[in-house]
């Protein structure tokens, strides 16, 4: 049976390689996706995500949520990802973006699918924090609720402690983590969720739906940000990997919280690793990876997508 995923993301290259994958995967059924800036403006990623569906030839409701961060300026990455947001050429579309704002998409969803609903949030989080102060209740009416973010026991890829979706709204992370017990998949995991490099050239080499996914797969060669040189990471799609395969991640349970203070570690995770504090767990973090799962359930996924 495949399993009822609501995303929540910013596309962005590896947005749109998560998407692909799950698009394509026998066992995930996308129900809904909302937009949020991010990795470029909400309008991009907005258009973005439509140009990923047409790409691939699917059909799934798109609602736009929130222009800026709750609290913080927006810093966008069209350095890293391409102009737009997005690397590769995506198809012109007269696709129409629903008439609710995201957050209350994502409740929709959530009262429509129940505990059969996966809700998988990948870039910053005012939607989700926007939609969990609409409805408490939103985390017991789901099954999970999957963050690709953060970076609890490692450094962060933005600043030296901060990961780039947490920096960008911390307020809306610490509501997050606050209210949802959400299964955060950040750095300590995801900076091993590389690509084969075969991989990558073999999209090249096909053409067509293929080469524009090969662009995605391999936007940041020159960040100097590879955990190899020769493998990308391509962070979002490590949450649809345990989606679809829950032996791909391995979860513990920590208390969890974002330094929302302003200061040097603004954004950062705080992760209680060694039990110093009293305070309960707030959430479960990914601390390891069953790297060849996660490839070829990636590999799976993109190639059904761009037949």
């Amino acid at each position: 049976m495949s399993r009822k995923v609501f995303f929540d993301v910013d596309p962005g290259c590896d947005d749109a390689v998560m998407l692909a994958m799950a698009l394509g995967h026998d066992a995930v059924d996308v129900v809904g996706i909302s937009t949020v800036c991010g990795n470029t403006t909400v309008e991009n990623t907005t258009r973005n995500a439509h140009g990923i569906l047409e790409l691939g030839g699917y059909d799934v409701p798109v609602a736009r949520g929130c222009a800026r961060p709750l609290v913080d300026d927006l810093d966008t990455a069209e350095w890293i990802h391409g102009e737009n947001g997005i690397k590769g050429e995506l198809p012109e579309t007269d696709r129409e973006t629903r008439a609710i704002h995201g957050a209350d998409a994502i409740i929709e969803a959530a009262r429509e699918h129940g505990d059969a609903l996966t809700i998988a949030a990948v870039g910053p989080l005012p939607n989700l924090a926007l939609a969990l102060a609409k409805e408490p209740q939103l985390p017991d009416l789901v099954d999970e609720i999957y963050l690709m973010g953060g970076a609890a026991m490692t450094t962060g890829n933005v600043t030296p402690m901060a990961e780039a979706n947490f920096h960008n709204d911390p307020a809306a992370a610490s509501r997050v983590l606050q209210d949802a017990a959400p299964k955060m998949v950040g750095l300590d995991v995801t900076n091993r969720a590389t690509v084969a490099p075969e991989f990558v050239a073999s999209c090249r080499e096909a053409g067509g739906v293929r080469a524009t996914v090969a662009e995605w797969l391999d936007y940041r060669p020159d960040s100097g940000t590879y955990p190899t040189a020769e493998a990308p990471a391509i962070h979002d799609a490590a949450v649809v990997a345990d989606i679809v395969d829950d032996a791909v991640l391995t979860f513990e349970e920590y208390y969890i919280a974002v330094d929302t203070s302003g200061g040097p570690s603004h954004g950062a995770v705080i992760c209680d690793e060694h039990g110093v504090t009293d305070n309960d767990p707030t959430g479960q973090v990914a601390v390891d990876i069953d790297v060849a799962r996660y490839r070829d359930i990636l590999e799976t996924g993109v190639r059904a997508y761009a037949e």
